[in-house]
């Protein structure tokens, strides 16, 4: 017993030797682990000032255009088309109001007749009626004149058809618009062939925004204005239709099948339409919302949602290829 006592009287003392031992390193212990700790922070403080750095400016950077009120929408009691912003808009609204001119002017001779015929020959008026049955100059200018009104109309409207259905150049950006149930994507071949996916955004979002309700969208169709543009368009599932009335435009997007034909934005701005072709059950919330904007900015846009800018790629590889190698020696002169 007394053995046991000193054996574990002994295992006491052992035990309490590592744990002075740790008693006495233990600030040097502490400082050494303060010390790669700091480390980390200055790491983390460096990267934060980078990234502040980089937040003020950063490469390929978008912010969305604010839309004006009245330009590329529709406005409470209008009675008139939108004001157009293409030049094919420009013609076609010139040609409506010419339109409208014409059926003023020809409803108000009709009615001048109807008057003229009421007042002179009424019974009162002319007790005795004309037994004539033909007038042949009355009979040839009531022909001629309405063929020659309709010619003077159908020479502008063939005009305007060929304008709407131009063939892009070939240097024109392309966008695709494709119609999904119910809404729409659009890509760009032209800048690494991304594609975005834009839906109508919910009635408080969009007066949250400053924008039309029911026809705010949370991803618009970007493109450059002042450009000619390739918009082709194509369709998932069912027929649907791509048309933004303050620039003249509509095409049918159809499954299995690309159209296309040229869209020219005069000025930047953001201008609004809808699919105009019944689609199913949510057709009347499929808008379109088109945000054009200059060259330089269309390219910022393109580099924040990851494309490329079209001909940028190839023109460091041209410059690479045409600089002389560095630090090359020039090729001897052959000998005589």
């Amino acid at each position: 017993m007394k053995f046991l006592g000193s054996r574990n009287g002994f295992h006491r003392i052992a035990a309490s030797l590592p744990m002075a031992l740790a008693l006495m390193l233990s600030p040097s212990l502490v400082q050494a682990q303060d010390a790669p700790a700091a480390a980390p922070t200055e790491a983390v403080a460096a990267a934060t000032d980078e990234a502040a750095a980089t937040d003020v400016a950063p490469a390929g950077s978008y912010t969305p255009m604010k839309p004006t009120e009245g330009k590329g929408m529709p406005v409470p009691g209008g009675i008139d088309v939108q004001p157009q912003y293409s030049p094919t808009g420009d013609f076609a609204h010139g040609l409506h109001v010419g339109l409208v001119w014409v059926m003023a002017v020809i409803s108000a001779f009709v009615l001048l007749l109807f008057v003229i015929v009421i007042v002179r020959f009424n019974k009162r008026a002319n007790p005795v009626p004309s037994k004539t049955s033909h007038n042949t100059l009355i009979e040839v200018v009531w022909t001629v004149v309405p063929a020659l009104i309709l010619l003077g109309i159908a020479v502008p409207s063939i005009t305007l058809i060929a304008k709407q259905y131009e063939s892009p150049p070939e240097d024109a950006i392309t966008v695709k618009a494709i119609g999904y149930q119910w809404y729409w994507g659009y890509s760009y071949p032209d800048n690494g062939d991304f594609e975005i996916v834009s839906n109508m955004l919910s009635p408080e979002e969009a007066e949250k925004r400053g924008e039309p309700s029911q026809l705010a969208v949370d991803n618009r169709m970007v493109v450059p204005a002042g450009v000619p543009i390739r918009l082709q368009t194509t369709a998932a599932d069912v027929i649907h239709s791509f048309a933004v009335p303050s620039l003249w435009f509509k095409l049918d997007a159809v499954p299995g099948r690309l159209n296309e034909k040229v869209l020219f934005i005069k000025e930047p701005g953001v201008y609004y339409g809808q699919c105009s072709e019944l689609c199913g059950a949510r057709h009347g919330y499929m808008p379109i919302a088109v945000e054009a904007l200059p060259m330089d900015k269309y390219n910022e846009w393109v580099l924040a949602q990851g494309g490329t800018i079209k001909g940028a790629e190839a023109a460091p590889v041209a410059d690479a290829a045409a600089a002389p190698a560095e630090g090359a020696e020039p090729a001897a002169a052959p000998a005589a």
